[in-house]
């Protein structure tokens, strides 16, 4: 739920690109790849055609990448690596599932799980699994009678309308998904195509010990050691076709799976990743860079500097809640260490201070013809107003709103439950109402929920007061002198939704009265009447600045002609290619491309839940018994940089050699160039990768999950 919330909310996020594409930036649509960028790709290593790394009409490497997706959202990307739909991706990315299949008798997260068999294979019902069948320019079809002079409201009733047409027809009754999206600020449409597979199961994931070794420590960190995956696997109907989880479904046979190399890697080697990153804004203006540092980031810090303590320290001491609030505090911690990265890159790269300079220079060339400067005119005049009319307190407000929310399965439920009725339920409405309760409130613990309350009435007090939400206070201090841990407890122990009991004796006899006088009701409504007002604050935002930003990409394009531009990440399917590198974070300081299980041990805090080693991990290494997996010096692989560019949604993709094998799993970025989604750093942008000579040693030498190991089509 709460991730779901967290991808909704940061389809805010942005970032800009300059006035050249180095051969290491760029997040290029595939169908382009071969006019674009082959030759390049070529020079720098891949041994490839073009046609085996995209073919709609043959089987070739995109086949094999999978947009992963819970409830709808995207969230991460995975690889087919056999001809048995066994499926690779990040450990953070399976962690949701890993952590639902766990209780504290099958701790998943503390000791690992390994299916020994296609029957111990478990479902995740609400995770998806989405292949690219095909995509089109359909620009011209959607902006059919769109006209300069086309109002905004118009404007989106007729691309939606013509969008509706052309995807009801592509869809085939069902057959498929088809989604059309807007590239360069809505002056181009495309239809990309989708075969989705809702059967798709936990099948590998090594203990957090591994799969998040250094953890929020070593979050968006070099060097780093962690073993970032785990394995599912896709399943057909017996027909092959996609289906709903069924017990006579078999393992999907896919169009292609990916060759998995023990070759390893060497510094400057090619590489490439192919994968669907999730947003990007590269061609964010200098003022929008500033509001963002001012209504995002900051924010977004404090928010998360209040909150994330509360849950960590009963995570910490109780393991019942460490499973139940795992995945939530994950997704949260992750968000809250971006944005401090972003915001400390953004101001030390000087990034709007550059765009200040990429703008000067448009706008020159505009002003230097006179149908350009009628047609495009200044569009930074209005961005700029835009941007400085946004209320920073309001912003602040929005997402205090979103996080205050998204961070209480207790305080959510007025909102996530059925609507509590007027009239006795009956006996039959009683018990699905109950059953709704108990499925929302799963894991809830009570001792977290009532800190976390009380922290969030902490949080708005950082705003002034006529920003903070009407009344609660006031209630407060009248009803609990004042008290927010009186309050919290109340909100515990006397609610309606405070626990099973109350709920069901609401439910016999219904009270409005006793409603309106229900503490956690009271901040609840308080807290949603406060989002609403808001949220227009944040939508108006956005809608002031979508019709200058289509007037700045469009001039930016015909500025930039005869220059191949790649549009902003948006969830569709991306190619990035660079190369094995390290790189020089300050004066001083030089980071090698990859690290050793000798640095696991370095690092090692015996009891510590972040450093911790498993005996068992740690005897492999000082017994150097690495079997196949092993470099030529004897030293045991473990993770690598590249220059590759990627951003959320990446993780988990496949980063491939020049041959098109795979060699290592993406799963971060560096904390250096936390600013990459909006301005790209040739020098210091890195993707960091788990080496897939890891992952294998860990399934087969750590785990003894041959089965896996055997399926693969490995090349030595």
């Amino acid at each position: 739920m709460k991730k779901t919330l967290l991808l909704t909310l940061f389809a805010f996020l942005f970032v800009t690109a300059g006035a050249t594409n180095p051969p290491d930036e760029g997040m290029w649509l595939p169908m382009f790849v071969k006019d674009y960028n082959y030759a390049t790709m070529k020079h720098l290593g891949l041994h490839l055609t073009p046609e085996q790394m995209w073919d709609i009409n043959n089987s070739s490497i995109k086949d094999a990448i999978v947009e992963l997706g819970e409830d709808g959202q995207h969230f991460c990307t995975g690889e087919i690596i056999s001809s048995n739909g066994l499926m690779l991706t990040n450990h953070h990315c399976g962690y949701g599932s890993i952590a639902d299949h766990s209780t504290t008798e099958h701790d998943y997260l503390k000791d690992g799980f390994w299916a020994a068999s296609y029957e111990e294979e478990l479902p995740n019902q609400h995770i998806t699994a989405t292949f690219l069948v095909r995509m089109e320019d359909v620009t011209d079809k959607v902006l059919e009678g769109v006209t300069a002079d086309t109002k905004n409201a118009d404007r989106r009733k007729m691309v939606n309308a013509a969008s509706q047409k052309l995807t009801s027809i592509a869809e085939e009754d069902g057959r498929y998904k088809a989604v059309i999206k807007d590239f360069f600020d809505g002056n181009q449409y495309y239809m990309f195509v989708y075969e989705v597979y809702k059967d798709v199961r936990l099948v590998g994931a090594p203990p957090s010990s591994i799969g998040k070794f250094g953890d929020e420590t070593d979050n968006w960190v070099w060097p780093r050691h962690t073993g970032d995956f785990s394995m599912f696997r896709i399943y057909t109907a017996p027909d092959g076709s996609p289906a709903e989880y069924s017990k006579d479904n078999i393992p999907m046979k896919p169009k292609y799976s990916l060759p998995v190399s023990l070759k390893g890697i060497e510094y400057g080697d090619y590489t490439m990743i192919w994968g669907v990153p999730g947003s990007t804004q590269r061609y964010m203006t200098s003022y929008e860079v500033r509001q963002l540092l001012e209504c995002q980031n900051k924010p977004i810090i404090e928010a998360c500097d209040v909150i994330l303590p509360v849950i960590r320290e009963q995570m910490n001491a109780r393991d019942e809640v460490r499973i139940a609030y795992a995945s939530d505090y994950a997704s949260m911690a992750n968000t809250w260490k971006n944005q401090k990265g972003e915001y400390a890159s953004l101001i030390n790269l000087g990034i709007a201070d550059k765009k200040a300079v990429q703008e000067a220079e448009l706008l020159k060339w505009i002003n230097a013809d006179p149908q350009r400067k009628e047609k495009y005119g200044n569009p930074f005049e209005k961005i700029e107003k835009a941007c400085n009319e946004t209320d920073a307190n309001a912003m602040r407000a929005f997402f205090y709103c979103n996080f205050t929310l998204m961070n209480s399965k207790m305080l959510f439920a007025p909102y996530k439950l059925p609507a509590l009725p007027k009239e006795p339920a009956s006996a039959e409405k009683k018990e699905n109402m109950l059953k709704a309760y108990r499925a929302h409130m799963e894991g809830t613990d009570y001792v977290t929920e009532k800190n976390v309350i009380a922290a969030t009435l902490r949080l708005w007090m950082q705003l002034p007061e006529e920003y903070r939400p009407a009344g609660i206070y006031d209630y407060i201090n009248k009803k609990y002198k004042g008290n927010f841990d009186a309050f919290a407890k109340a909100c515990m122990d006397k609610s309606i939704y405070g626990n099973e009991a109350n709920y069901a004796k609401y439910l016999d006899k219904p009270s409005e009265k006793v409603k309106e006088a229900d503490p956690l009701v009271v901040y609840f409504s308080a807290i949603y009447a406060h989002i609403m007002k808001y949220q227009g604050v944040y939508q108006s935002s956005k809608s002031k600045l979508s019709s200058p930003r289509r007037t700045y990409m469009a001039a930016l394009m015909e500025m930039q002609k005869d220059k191949p531009m790649y549009p902003d990440a948006n969830s569709t399917m991306r190619c990035t290619y660079g190369t094995v590198c390290d790189y020089f974070p300050k004066d001083g300081v030089q980071y090698l491309h990859y690290t050793t299980a000798e640095g696991i041990l370095q690092k090692e805090i015996p009891g510590d839940p972040e450093f911790d080693v498993s005996p068992k991990l740690k005897q492999l290494i000082l017994d150097k018994d690495f079997g196949p997996y092993a470099m030529k010096d004897g030293k045991l692989p473990v993770c690598f940089i590249t220059n590759n560019d990627i951003t959320g949604g990446n993780s988990g993709s496949p980063v491939l050699n020049g041959k098109g094998e795979l060699i290592g799993c993406a799963f971060d970025g560096n904390i250096e160039a936390l600013c990459s989604d909006i301005f790209f750093d040739t020098e210091l942008q890195r993707c960091i990768c788990v080496d897939i000579r890891y992952v294998l040693f860990v399934i087969d030498k750590f785990a003894g999950a041959k089965r896996f190991i055997n399926e693969m089509n490995i090349v030595r």
